[in-house]
């Protein structure tokens, strides 16, 4: 099974310690954010865990614990952005972080690993013109070290309407003119532009429109097919984590049918341990964080010995063990 970490908040930036502890107890409980009391306890072992992804903006603080993770697969991605602190006011330099992919992340292998450059808002400050400067500068620093940079525009739900009430949609002329230099400069620099739920509008100008969590890309980090449960199509929650997902901090998404739809989504979302109103980055564009408010209270709550993200066992929570199995097709192939 794949287990993700970073579609609801970062935990590799704010929860490493935790996540750490989580590891070596074997197992982590993680409540139904729609009905709390319901509480679902997945086992962390790598006998059924194949793959673990993590949507970060900030990857540093999990570094001291990867020999925690040598035993699965992973997979990050890596939100990295132009943005400054009136945009995104708690995430270190880009410099620092783009230094710690540069450093740390060959330890995972170039196919573990993803940049990603969203969501793409456009302002006074942040104009079509700087992108292509600024993603230039970023993509011939981090050549080499990944193969893959995934693109999104903003989206303007209501939490960002709420909390960023500045923005404005991306219009479609560009979008098209971004997309179309944003592949040229992928080409130069050895890697594939990937559009995150964005449909095919870009596909003619060279950008992957096939999805960017895709069991496929799973493969790829694991080096060996899996044999994933086939699912359904599902609408798409509102809630882009990281953007970044996770980010997922990138992008994040959570299957909710009685929500705000995101439609075009090719991402296959395993099960998540995070938790919404956590994520202590407060970009403003976040589709996972109510207010900053929430996002102190419930830190304040966070107990790093605790099965839980947040908080504790209640006396009425309704533990139900996950049903997990290894996907890793063990017959002999030629992937």
């Amino acid at each position: 099974m794949i287990l993700q970490t970073g579609l609801r908040t970062d935990i590799p930036a704010f929860y490493s310690r935790w996540f750490a502890n989580r590891l070596r107890a074997g197992f982590v409980c993680v409540r139904n954010p729609y009905n709390p009391v319901s509480v679902t306890r997945y086992s962390l072992s790598p006998d059924v865990v194949d793959l673990i992804g993590f949507c970060t903006k900030n990857p540093a603080p999990m570094f001291p614990y990867m020999d925690l993770l040598a035993p699965y697969g992973q997979y990050w991605f890596v939100t990295i952005t132009p943005y400054g602190k009136d945009i995104e006011p708690n995430v270190p330099e880009k410099e620092a972080v783009m230094d710690s992919f540069r450093k740390r992340f060959g330890m995972v292998g170039i196919d573990s690993v993803c940049w990603r450059y969203d969501p793409i808002l456009i302002s006074d400050v942040y104009p079509v013109e700087r992108h292509i400067s600024d993603f230039e500068k970023m993509a011939a620093y981090l050549s080499g070290y990944t193969k893959t940079c995934v693109i999104s525009f903003i989206d303007i739900y209501k939490k960002v309407e709420r909390n960023f009430p500045q923005a404005r949609p991306v219009r479609p002329t560009e979008r098209v003119e971004i997309g179309k230099v944003f592949a040229e400069i992928g080409r130069r620099y050895g890697m594939t532009i990937k559009a995150c739920a964005e449909g095919n509008d870009l596909a003619p100008y060279g950008v992957d429109c096939s999805g960017c969590m895709t069991i496929k890309t799973f493969e790829a980090a694991l080096h060996c097919r899996l044999d994933a449960p086939k699912r359904k199509s599902a609408r798409i929650r509102e809630s882009r984590t990281m953007q970044n997902c996770a980010s997922h901090n990138g992008a994040a998404y959570v299957l909710d049918s009685k929500s705000e739809s995101r439609t075009g989504c090719a991402c296959y979302l395993g099960s998540d341990i995070g938790a919404y109103d956590t994520c202590g980055h407060l970009c403003r564009y976040c589709y996972a964080n109510a207010n900053a408010a929430a996002v102190r209270q419930n830190m304040k709550l966070h107990n790093p010995e605790s099965p839980f993200l947040i908080g504790d066992e209640h006396p009425d929570d309704q533990i139900h063990e996950a049903k997990q199995e290894s996907w890793i097709d063990r017959q002999l192939s030629l992937f």
